[in-house]
């Protein structure tokens, strides 16, 4: 099968644009480009450009696709089922944004990517972390008060919490079982959980260690939850590969992770979001939330501008699922608010991301990559905010298959 679309502009982060180009798919890939006429087969689905943008499709490395919002009464209320068949919706909402592959950072299981790879409805790539791992008492260690345990479990998916040495070594390889491909750790306090606070660092560095070792023996990496300057310094120096949120980060710690080649994923987009949206009136819990959160947006931006100028690898997320889904590419306005370019920020979503997860032939518009591509109505390079608007993107290419 092969598609040809004509008359587009190209867009690869960090280079200059080629203008008035077609490209060809052939199968999942880009087969070839040209500003000449392209030969095709004769059955060849031809696209008209119409002297549009084409951008590589973007990787949105922080969500949670199962997730909606995290209500504990909704995981008391709803059978199990809706907990799979949320992600349905929330896929076809992530796709019509233009983000093609996505890094699950806890709810999703083995079923999602399956179901993608089976084509058995529209969705995202993805990559896997089952469910985070969890110190009692910690960030998403969903015991409550009433004794009654509000973490959802099933066949294929483990129970998170776990300690000491031996808890968290058998802990990781369960979640490397059920089919992760990277291991997520709650490595500070956060907003969503009661009785936790984001500026305390969670797991002491033996267990981080361990854990870091258990991954890089399958040759995994290590992705920390973490708000807390402490907790982001003993992530660093156990091995970790990623920072997500990074709150409380400083131009010390920052400097750190240069050295030691450690991502930051800020997820700008998910605090702002909430600071204006705010909790529902039913959540048991949103007094609480909502104040931690003032604390967090008071410093979040600004620390994570140090970040950005000493250097730190700095990769697009969302963490969507805390937040309703399809407003991804949201977060690259926030990214030009802490001094990224445009083009630095489309990057961090795309060449940059797939430079992360390992992907050596995703992330650019280019032959013999794979055709994860979006046509965009508006040049975002001069104004990256055009690709916030779902309708701006007219159609996203997954594998070469038109999916919208």
């Amino acid at each position: 099968m092969q598609t040809l679309i004509e008359n587009v502009n190209i867009i690869n982060p960090l280079e200059d644009i080629k203008t008035h180009q077609n490209v060809l798919i052939e199968g999942k890939t880009i087969k070839e480009i040209s500003s000449g006429k392209i030969s095709a087969k004769e059955d060849v689905k031809v696209i008209e450009g119409d002297d549009n943008y084409l951008l590589p499709g973007f990787i949105d490395c922080h969500t949670h696709i199962f997730a909606k919002g995290f209500h504990k009464e909704e995981n008391m209320a709803n059978p199990l089922g809706i907990h799979f068949y949320n992600a349905v919706p929330h896929a076809l909402q992530t796709i019509n944004a233009g983000v093609t592959t996505i890094r699950d950072c806890g709810s999703a299981d083995l079923s999602f990517k399956l179901a993608q790879q089976r084509k058995l409805f529209i969705a995202p790539k993805i990559h896997l972390s089952i469910t985070p791992l969890v110190m009692t008492g910690g960030h998403f260690d969903l015991f409550l008060p009433s004794g009654w345990d509000m973490e959802i479990i099933y066949p294929g998916f483990p129970k998170g919490r776990c300690d000491g040495i031996e808890e968290v070594l058998k802990k990781t390889r369960e979640v490397k079982r059920a089919g992760a491909d990277f291991i997520k750790v709650m490595c500070s306090g956060g907003v969503l959980t009661t009785n936790t606070s984001p500026e305390f660092a969670q797991f002491n560095k033996k267990e981080l260690k361990t854990i870091v070792c258990e991954a890089c023996a399958s040759d995994m990496k290590v992705s920390a939850h973490c708000h807390s300057l402490k907790g982001m310094n003993n992530c660093i120096d156990a091995g970790f590969s990623s920072i997500e949120h990074g709150t409380f980060i400083d131009k010390k710690t920052a400097c750190k992770m240069v050295k030691k080649n450690v991502s930051l994923v800020p997820t700008l987009l998910v605090h702002q979001f909430l600071a204006k949206s705010g909790f529902p009136v039913w959540d048991s819990y949103a007094e609480e939330k909502t104040q931690k959160l003032k604390e967090i947006v008071k410093v979040h931006k600004e620390n994570i501008s140090v970040a950005y100028e000493q250097g730190v690898n700095i990769l697009m997320g969302t963490d969507s699922g805390v937040i309703p889904h399809g407003h991804n590419l949201e977060e690259l306005v926030h990214l030009t608010d802490i001094g990224m370019s445009a083009d630095e920020a489309i990057a961090a979503g795309t060449v940059k991301a797939a430079e992360f997860l390992g992907k050596d032939n995703l992330g650019e518009v280019k032959e013999n990559y794979v055709a994860d591509l979006i046509l965009v109505n508006s040049n975002p390079l001069d104004d990256v905010s055009v690709l916030s608007d779902n309708d701006n993107i007219l159609n996203v290419f997954q594998d070469g298959d038109l999916v919208k």
